[in-house]
């Protein structure tokens, strides 16, 4: 998918970007290619495939749930590594108020120069691990929407995610193909932290093979206390 491509697909979709947008998405490209020779940021190098596999595929939750993406509304993005799924979020939907969690760094200072470059408004980029941040006050159930990609199976997912997200919000997971045996297997850990899965879409990237499996869930009761446990413990021994 070049970036000419891209623009169509998204005008597809009735998402027509303009000038600026489209040159924050080749910023982007350029300053992640540059930066990845020296930080492990991501395997995916061509110009095709990180429109595709990263910036297009970021932005289908906007394509599935776009009611959820209200103006001005508060995004907690965990583990977002090179800024996957909020950052093309945020170019697309630019009143959007977003904290992005990692634990490395190295990462948080390419997030930073990126969102510096791209002049990105409303950014935090918080240091630190999700277990940690989602029993802060200052973080806990403070967030109208949390997303993860990539990061960790369902149930340990949402011990991360679930504890940020305020009650009435929604917390949105970007799983691979089939997550079905996966989600079945979360439902214990999602019900205890106090949400409900909504729905669920599965799709494939356009002209590819590539399938996704994007989760929508609510949050509808309050997270009890002890959870997310301590750093690591989601991990080794996930909620069933």
């Amino acid at each position: 998918m070049n970036p000419d491509k891209f623009v169509q697909e998204l005008a597809k979709r009735n998402f027509n970007l303009n000038e600026n947008q489209v040159n924050q998405f080749k910023q982007y490209f350029n300053i992640l290619v540059a930066a990845n020779k020296h930080v492990n940021l991501t395997r995916i190098m061509e110009l095709d495939e990180v429109y595709l596999k990263h910036f297009f595929d970021s932005l289908t939750p906007l394509f599935a749930f776009y009611d959820i993406f209200e103006a001005g509304c508060t995004l907690c993005d965990v583990g977002a590594g090179a800024g996957f799924p909020s950052i093309p979020l945020k170019i697309m939907q630019p009143s959007l108020k977003l904290t992005i969690v990692d634990s490395l760094g190295k990462r948080l200072t390419f997030l930073q120069d990126l969102v510096n470059n791209l002049n990105l408004k409303d950014v935090k980029l918080v240091h630190g691990r999700a277990e940690d941040i989602g029993q802060n006050k200052l973080y806990r159930e403070q967030f109208d929407l949390v997303t993860a990609r990539a990061v960790a199976n369902m149930a340990v997912l949402s011990e991360y995610c679930l504890p940020l997200t305020k009650q009435k919000g929604y917390f949105v997971a970007l799983k691979g193909p089939k997550a079905e045996s996966e989600l079945a297997k979360s439902q214990k850990a999602i019900s205890v932290l106090g949400g409900k899965v909504l729905k669920t879409e599965e799709l494939r990237l356009p002209d590819s093979n590539e399938e996704r499996t994007l989760v929508l869930i609510q949050k509808i009761k309050s997270t009890p206390k002890k959870y997310p446990r301590q750093a690591g413990t989601p991990h080794r021994k996930p909620i069933q």
